[in-house]
């Protein structure tokens, strides 16, 4: 299949449902909890409804798997994974760190990701052997060599809602204190494309969905990070955890995130 095609149709489709989340975010929308500390707004549905619409007309025949409708179609080969709005939490705050995150994968491999953040333009795609680009621009991971000059990201799973703290908070820790600094935004998608054009030096979290890094991961990759789960074994986006860095960083970050004492 044409992946340029692909790219094409999936950037509309992220442009189209980045206005209506700009329109949102300047007014007025419905709040509802999913669970003790995940929301979803009106905005996330109409979001979500305008990008299957939108790949719809061009891939009918296309699965789906989206944030808020769950899986649809029975095509499992050819399948768009969506999160139309990444960064709930903050949208639902006025913060304007929120993404809509694209991404097709034929046989469960990632093959072109797109993240639009609509607040500033900012428009990161991905063709898998193709590199990364940002506004079209190509873009490449950081040099930084040594953790202790690093800038990382990461978040904190939902999970720790219900009191599951130690280990993702020993990790944190180790990290903070090899670190030059260590931030939260809330936006898996634009954390891993942050790494990707070189904000961030290396990022990890965990209990992630397909939908959260799968358009990102491809971003940062192709950018030429390396991307593994805490154990440095392969990363698939269904693996419950995630780590992307730079090639200097890989090794170190994996030797604090994987400790037996976390």
């Amino acid at each position: 299949m044409d992946t340029q095609t692909l790219q094409r149709i999936g950037i509309r489709a992220a442009y189209r449902a980045g206005r209506i989340l700009n329109d949102y975010f300047v007014g007025e929308f419905k709040i509802n909890k999913k669970g003790t500390i995940d929301l979803v707004t009106e905005a996330d549905l109409a979001s979500e409804k305008m990008i299957v619409e939108t790949l719809r007309e061009t891939f009918p025949d296309h699965g789906v798997l989206a944030e808020e409708s769950g899986a649809s179609g029975d095509n499992r080969r050819d399948q768009w994974i969506i999160d139309p709005l990444d960064g709930t939490t903050n949208f639902a705050h006025r913060l304007p760190i929120f993404a809509v995150s694209i991404a097709y994968a034929r046989d469960d491999q990632v093959e072109v990701g797109i993240v639009f953040h609509p607040i500033s333009g900012e428009l990161f795609t991905a063709i898998r052997g193709e590199g990364a680009r940002l506004n079209d621009q190509p873009i490449r991971v950081s040099e930084t060599a040594q953790v202790r000059d690093s800038l990382l990201v990461t978040g904190f799973p939902y999970t720790v809602a219900t009191g599951d703290t130690i280990r993702p908070m020993a990790r944190f820790a180790r990290c903070l204190a090899a670190a030059q600094g260590v931030r939260r935004l809330g936006s898996a998608a634009l954390d891993l494309c942050y790494v990707a054009c070189g904000r961030f030096d290396g990022f990890w979290e965990e209990h992630l969905k397909p939908w959260d890094t799968a358009a990102g991961m491809l971003i940062a990759a192709e950018a030429g990070a390396r991307v593994s789960d805490f154990s440095n074994g392969p990363y698939h986006i269904r693996h419950p955890e995630i780590l992307a860095a730079n090639p200097h960083l890989h090794p170190a970050l994996v030797t604090l995130l994987h400790n037996e004492d976390s």
